[in-house]
């Protein structure tokens, strides 16, 4: 609302807030009426009454104090979100995904990185919850399995993503992790190449990177190789590390044919290592990488990817959340499986 007031000789412009009080005033209907509205919640008021209430909340540029409304409601409509590694392209994608939705369905986002740090990831569990967020998607560090159990227990509604934490009943959207290692391992075979490594980051309960080992274990079966344990390199995440690593695989086994590269941040250091040592991709090595990056199709050779559906990974976790949240009854957790696929491209030796 808008006066004029005079102070010391002149005139002044004074805002003050406009209030529901205000609304129902002008519109010449009850506070309940206007809040009813405001909440979409047309059926106890007449067309007329809807048109002139919005038109003066318009009128008015009426604001309703959204937190105000949600602790009356005990709700704040935000959501806390806490992953694993922003660094990493992929979270990108994901976060794409969580925002959009989170707009569509009226809700803000706080983002917290965790750097797979299990401290760091309880401080930002417990300090989105001092916040009042209404619910937490997290992609695990593994590390905080009491954390997670609490959170269970108290009834908090809370979302995995991308790692599956055994042995809870909650919420989660993952990756068919088994499948997509097994596609990378097909085509290295489908394209005639018998000696193949693979590159993880250490499990330790991770079940994507134990999912990947699994399925490039179960394609050298189907295509009738043998596993071989000197294939499988276990690389701590230090950077340079994995270029050391690929160097040192490519001196000792010679015959190495093929790598497939279980992350996308790892993949850089694969190829200059590959490089590093005077091979070309994909005459002497073939190369496949996890997660489709907006660079994969432009390195040279472009880059043959197995592909997560990360955009709808982030869009099922928030929908879930907030239908755990708006549930009248106990919701039984759900776990949804997002299924993977190859992006064919001329490093796995496919012209």
């Amino acid at each position: 609302m808008l006066y004029f007031s005079k102070e010391y000789g002149k005139e002044e412009l004074i805002l003050m807030k406009v209030t529901i009080d205000d609304v129902a005033k002008m519109a010449g209907v009850s506070k309940t009426t206007v809040s009813r509205i405001l909440n979409g919640h047309f059926e106890h008021a007449t067309e007329e009454t809807k048109k002139r209430v919005l038109e003066v909340i318009r009128e008015l540029d009426y604001r309703p104090n959204a937190l105000a409304r949600g602790l009356k409601q005990m709700r704040t409509n935000v959501l806390g979100i806490i992953l694993s590694n922003l660094q990493n392209p992929y979270w990108t994608r994901v976060l794409e995904g969580v925002e959009d939705a989170c707009r569509a369905l009226d809700y803000s986002l706080m983002i917290c990185n965790s750097n797979d740090d299990p401290q760091l990831e309880e401080e930002y569990i417990r300090g989105l919850q001092m916040r009042q967020v209404d619910g937490i998607i997290i992609n695990p560090t593994m590390k905080n399995f009491a954390l997670y159990e609490s959170l269970i227990r108290n009834k908090y509604p809370v979302v995995a993503v991308n790692r599956k934490v055994a042995e809870l009943e909650l919420d989660t959207v993952v990756v068919d992790n088994v499948m997509g290692a097994t596609l990378a391992i097909n085509q290295l075979c489908k394209n005639g190449r018998k000696n193949i490594a693979i590159m993880v980051y250490p499990p330790e309960g991770v079940s994507p990177r134990l999912e990947r080992i699994e399925g490039y274990k179960l394609g050298l079966s189907r295509n009738g190789l043998a596993v071989r344990d000197s294939l499988i390199r276990i690389l701590p995440e230090k950077k340079g590390i994995v270029r050391e690593a690929t160097k040192e695989l490519l001196t000792q086994s010679p015959e190495v044919d093929a790598i497939f590269s279980t992350n996308n941040m790892m993949t850089l250091e694969i190829l200059e290592a590959i490089k590093e040592q005077n091979l070309r991709v994909p005459q002497d090595i073939s190369l496949i990488g996890y997660d489709e990056t907006v660079w994969s199709k432009h390195l040279d050779p472009p880059l043959t990817t197995v592909n997560q559906p990360a955009y709808e990974m982030g869009e099922i976790a928030v929908k879930s959340l907030i239908k755990r949240i708006q549930a009248k009854r106990p919701v039984k957790p759900k776990t949804t499986l997002l299924e993977p696929n190859l992006i064919i491209r001329r490093s796995c030796g496919t012209k």
